[in-house]
C-alpha cells in the first residue's frame, strides 16, 4: 500500500482528526467545463477527499494540452485521470488513438495516476512503447454491471489485470445479493498488489465502506447524494461523518441493520456516533437483505458482531438463531441477533420493551403520572395493526400489562392465527374502519404503511381515529407520519415510533458493546 501513503499523510497533516487507515477517499468529478471542475476540485478539498478522479469523458467542450495542464497546475489534491469509453460505461465515443494521446499527455503533464480499461490496456501499453513517467501510477480497470462473479474467476481476472501492467488493480461488479460482496472481501483481503475492489448498487454498499477493513486502496465518495459515478455510491460525508470512515481498520467490528426496505433507517447514525463517543471499535451500516439464512451463512465469522432485525426479516432471523431468549421465542421473532464467542447466533427481542413503554409514558402523561402500581394499559383494548413480527411483539407486550387484544391485519387469517395465541379478537385491516366496540382504544400501527417514500397512506381513516384515546406509530421516518398527524387533530395522544425505536435501541447497543447505553446522547441525536 506504499502508494497510498504520501497522499494520505497530506491530508492527516491537514487537522482533519484521528485516522486510523491509509485508504483514501476519492472524489469523482463529473462537469461539463474545466471551470466547474475546478470548482468540485475545491469543494472535493472542502469535503475531505484525499484524491479526486478527473472524468474527461464529460467534458463537453475539451482542449486536451491547455485544460490538463490548467487541470494538473490548480488542484489541491492528488490527480487519478480516466477518459472512460462508451463500451466501458464511460460517455467517450471518439477513437482509442486519440484517447490514448489524451491520457499519456496527462502521465508527462504530472497526473498522479490514470485509469485504462483491461480491455485497452495491452494495446495502449504499445502505444506507450514502455515511456511510462515514474511519479504516475496505472490502475487497469475492469467493470461488470451484470454480477459478481465467483471467487475463482476474480481470482483469475485480479492475475490478468496484473498481467496487463497494472500498478493498481481495479475491478468493479454489480451485486445482485449482498453475500456477493463477500467474494470481493475474500480477493482483496488476499491481494499481494494495491487494489480498488467495489461492488455496485445498494446490497453493495458494504464493499465501499469497509475497504479499511480489507486492505482497499481507495473508496469513491461523491460531493452531492445522487451525483455517482457508478450506482451506490455513499457520499464523502457519509462515509467520514455517518460510517467513521478514518477510524476503521482490520479489527472493526462490523453490525448493521437487516432490512428490506432499509435505506431509510437511522440506526447507523444512532450506533456509530455513540461507538465514536465511547472509542468504540465497530461500525454500524445499512444492510439490504434478500435472504437471511444466506447472509447468516456467508458473513459467519467473528468480524460479523451483530444486527439490528428490522421489517419484514423478523421471523426469518429466529429460525436462523442457535438460542432465542422466552420472550422472543413466544413472540415467534427477533429484532435483535448476536454473534457469541463461541460463533453462536443468539436472538432476542427489544421492540416490546420500546414500545409498550413509550405507550405507557404517554398514557402517564394523560393521567398526570398518577396510576398507582399497574399498569395504565390494564384494561384497556389495545387494537394493533400488522401481525408480523413487530405485531406480535407489542401484542405479547400489551397482554402482558394487563391490556385486551384486538389485532386487524391485511390478510385476515394472519390476524386470526396471533389474535388466537394471545386470546383477543380479529378483524381485517377493511373492517377497522368501523370497529368501535367502545371509546377510550389504544391504537398501535406496526406495519410500514405511511414510511417514506409512501407517505400519504395511512391504515385507517380520520373518522374512525375519534374512537382512540392514544395512536402509536412504529414507523419513524417521517417522525410524524400522516396517522399521527390525523390521530393528534382527531383529539387522540400521540405517540411517535422514535419514542420505540430509541427505547429497543438502548438494549441493543449494550448488547453489542458491553457498555452501558449512553440514553442522553440517542435522545439528542434522534431530536436532531
Amino acid at each position: 500500500m506504499e502508494f497510498a501513503v504520501e497522499s494520505s499523510l497530506k491530508t492527516m497533516k491537514s487537522g482533519e482528526g484521528v485516522r486510523r487507515n491509509q485508504t483514501l477517499i476519492c472524489a469523482p468529478l463529473m462537469s461539463d467545463t474545466v471551470d466547474q471542475m475546478v470548482d468540485l476540485m475545491l469543494k472535493a478539498k472542502s469535503k475531505g477527499a484525499d484524491i479526486v478522479e478527473i472524468r474527461l469523458d464529460h467534458l463537453k467542450i475539451f482542449n486536451p494540452y491547455t485544460d490538463i495542464e490548467k487541470l494538473i497546475k490548480v488542484c489541491p489534491l492528488p490527480t487519478l485521470f480516466t477518459y472512460r469509453p462508451i463500451w466501458e460505461g464511460g460517455q467517450y465515443d471518439g477513437d482509442e488513438k486519440s484517447r490514448f494521446e489524451t491520457l499519456q499527455l496527462a502521465m508527462e503533464l504530472g497526473a498522479d495516476h490514470i485509469d485504462i480499461e483491461l480491455k485497452a490496456a495491452h494495446e495502449f501499453n504499445d502505444f506507450l512503447h514502455g515511456n511510462k513517467p515514474g511519479k504516475c501510477k496505472v490502475i487497469v480497470s475492469s467493470h461488470n454491471y451484470d454480477s459478481t462473479p465467483p471467487v475463482e474467476d476474480l481470482g483469475n481476472l485480479v492475475a490478468s489485470i496484473q498481467a496487463a501492467g497494472a500498478d493498481i488493480v481495479k475491478f468493479a461488479t454489480a451485486a445482485l445479493d449482498i453475500t456477493d460482496v463477500a467474494r470481493v472481501f475474500q480477493i482483496a483481503v488476499h491481494s499481494q498488489v494495491p487494489i480498488i475492489a467495489m461492488v455496485m448498487g445498494e446490497r453493495g454498499l458494504m464493499s465501499r465502506v469497509l475497504c479499511p477493513k480489507f486492505g482497499g486502496y481507495l473508496t469513491f465518495g461523491t460531493l452531492e447524494a445522487g451525483k455517482v459515478s457508478a450506482p451506490g455510491q455513499p457520499t464523502i460525508e457519509e462515509l467520514v461523518n455517518l460510517y467513521n470512515f478514518r477510524l476503521l481498520e482490520p479489527d472493526t467490528k462490523v453490525f448493521g441493520v437487516l432490512g428490506n426496505p432499509v435505506s431509510h433507517s437511522k440506526s447507523p447514525k444512532l450506533y456509530n456516533e455513540a461507538f465514536k463517543s465511547v472509542g468504540f471499535n465497530g461500525v454500524y451500516l445499512h444492510l439490504l437483505v434478500d435472504d437471511v439464512p444466506k447472509f447468516f451463512a456467508t458473513y459467519s465469522s467473528m468480524d460479523f458482531s451483530g444486527f439490528s432485525v428490522t421489517i419484514p426479516h423478523k421471523e426469518a432471523a429466529l429460525a436462523c438463531c442457535d438460542e432465542v431468549d422466552p420472550v422472543a421465542k413466544s413472540i415467534g421473532a427477533v429484532n435483535c441477533v448476536i454473534r457469541r464467542p463461541d460463533g453462536k447466533l443468539v436472538g432476542c427481542n427489544t421492540d416490546y420493551v420500546g414500545a409498550i413503554s413509550a405507550i405507557e409514558d404517554g398514557l402517564l402523561g394523560l393521567h398526570n403520572g398518577s396510576m398507582g402500581n399497574s399498569s395504565p394499559l390494564a384494561g384497556k383494548l389495545f387494537v394493533v395493526i400488522g401481525a408480523g413480527g413487530a405485531g406480535k411483539a407489542l401484542a405479547y407486550g400489551a397482554k402482558e400489562k394487563g391490556a385486551r387484544i384486538a389485532i386487524a391485519n391485511r390478510t385476515y387469517d394472519r390476524a386470526r392465527e396471533l389474535a388466537d395465541l394471545v386470546g383477543g379478537q380479529a378483524l381485517s385491516l377493511a373492517e377497522l374502519d368501523s370497529f368501535c366496540p367502545e371509546k377510550g382504544m389504544i391504537l398501535a400501527n406496526t406495519t410500514s404503511i405511511g414510511m417514506h417514500p409512501k407517505v400519504n397512506e395511512t391504515p385507517v381513516s380520520k373518522e374512525a381515529l375519534a374512537n382512540y384515546m392514544l395512536v402509536f406509530d412504529a414507523v419513524y421516518t417521517p417522525k410524524i407520519t400522516r396517522l399521527l398527524r390525523e390521530a393528534a387533530e382527531s383529539g387522540a395522544k400521540i405517540v411517535p415510533g422514535v419514542d420505540m425505536f430509541i427505547g429497543q435501541a438502548y438494549e441493543q447497543y449494550e448488547r453489542f458493546t458491553g457498555f452501558p447505553a449512553p440514553k442522553d446522547q440517542f435522545k439528542k441525536i434522534m431530536e436532531n
